[in-house]
C-alpha cells in the first residue's frame, strides 16, 4: 500500500482562514446554512475553526458533504448521517474519502476501496460522482486562499503555510510542495507537513528525498505510526527490505491496529520467506478490516 497522508488536525485554530467557509461551503453545494449546520452537528464533518469559532471545511469535508447531500434525496437524514459518520471514521488511515467508492448493493451502501469492501450504515443509493468536475468547482476557492496567503500584511506562521498546502492539493501539486515547503522554513519541526511532503516527494519517484523527509518526521515527532508506515515503504522501493521489516514493526509498535502496515508487512515476510509471520499480520488486517 502506498504512503499514508497526514491531514489537517481537526479541532486545532489558526489565524489564517485556510479551508473553506461556510457560506461558500454552502453556496457551492446548494445547501443552506440550517441544512450545513445539521451535517456537522451530526458529526459527518468536523471542521476546523478560525480564531473567530468559524467554522473552515477542507476539500474532504466538501466531499463528504457533497455525498451526504445526494444520499439525502434517496434516504431519511438520519441514516445518512449515521452512514457518513461511519465512514468518516473507519477510511484506513491516510485513505481520503476522494479514492474510495460508493455502490448500491441491494438495500445496503457498500464503501469500496480498491479489493476491499464494506457496509457503514444500511440504505439505498448509487452514487456516480464525476470527482474531476466536482474539483474543478473547488479549485478557484483553493487559489483565492492561496492568493491571499501571499498577498497577507504579516507573515503566516506554519500552520497557516500548511492549511494552504492542504487545501493546494487536490489541484496544484507544484503549488501545493511550495506551500509545505515554506511551513517548514518557519517550523521545520512540522511533522504533518514534513509527511505530507514527503509523500508528494515520494508519489513523484523522488524516494530518497522522501526517506529524508519521513526520518526527519520521526526526529520530530517521536514515535510516529505514519511517518515509521511511510518510511518502510519508501525503503522497500529502495529494495531495503530488511530496514522496512523494521519499520513496520515500529509502526506496529506504535499503532497495533495500523491495518495497512500489517497488509504490507505480511506481503513483505512472505517475499523474505518467513510464511508463519506472513499469515499472522494477514489474519491480523483481515479481522481489523472485518471490525470496521
Amino acid at each position: 500500500m502506498s504512503p499514508a497522508t497526514s491531514t489537517h488536525r481537526y479541532g486545532t485554530r489558526t489565524a489564517f482562514p485556510t479551508g473553506y467557509a461556510a457560506r461558500d461551503v454552502a453556496r457551492l453545494l446548494g445547501l443552506t446554512a440550517t441544512q450545513l449546520q445539521a451535517y456537522v452537528k451530526a458529526g459527518c464533518v468536523e471542521p476546523r475553526r478560525d480564531t473567530d469559532g468559524e467554522p473552515r471545511f477542507s476539500f474532504q469535508d466538501l466531499v463528504l458533504l457533497r455525498t451526504a447531500r445526494a444520499l439525502t434525496a434517496e434516504l431519511p437524514p438520519r441514516k445518512v448521517y449515521r452512514a457518513l459518520r461511519e465512514l468518516r471514521h473507519q477510511l484506513p488511515r491516510g485513505r481520503a474519502i476522494t479514492g474510495v467508492r460508493l455502490s448500491a448493493e441491494g438495500d445496503h451502501v457498500i464503501v469500496h476501496d480498491g479489493a476491499v469492501a464494506w457496509e457503514p450504515e444500511s440504505g439505498q443509493a448509487l452514487l456516480g460522482f464525476d470527482m474531476a468536475e466536482f474539483a474543478a468547482r473547488v479549485e478557484p476557492l483553493a487559489r483565492r486562499n492561496a492568493a491571499a496567503a501571499e498577498a497577507a500584511e504579516t507573515e503566516l506562521d506554519a500552520e497557516a503555510w500548511y492549511g494552504v498546502a492542504c487545501d493546494l492539493e487536490p489541484f496544484d501539486e507544484v503549488e501545493a510542495k511550495r506551500a509545505y515547503s515554506r511551513a517548514l522554513e518557519i517550523d521545520p519541526t512540522h511533522v504533518d507537513a514534513r509527511l505530507n511532503l514527503g509523500r508528494m516527494l515520494h508519489e513523484a519517484g523522488e524516494v530518497k528525498a522522501a526517506e529524508s523527509h519521513y526520518r526527519r518526521a520521526l526526529d520530530h515527532g517521536g514515535d510516529h505510526p505514519t511517518a515509521w508506515f511511510n518510511l518502510a515503504v519508501a525503503l522497500e522501493d529502495l529494495a531495503r527490505p530488511v530496514d522496512a521489516l523494521d519499520a513496520y514493526e515500529r509502526a506496529l509498535a506504535a499503532d497495533p491496529q495500523f491495518a495497512d502496515a500489517h497488509y504490507n508487512l505480511a506481503t513483505l515476510c512472505e517475499k523474505l520467506g518467513d510464511f508463519h509471520a506472513a499469515l499472522r499480520h494477514l489474519q491480523i488486517f483481515r479481522r481489523l478490516q472485518q471490525q470496521r
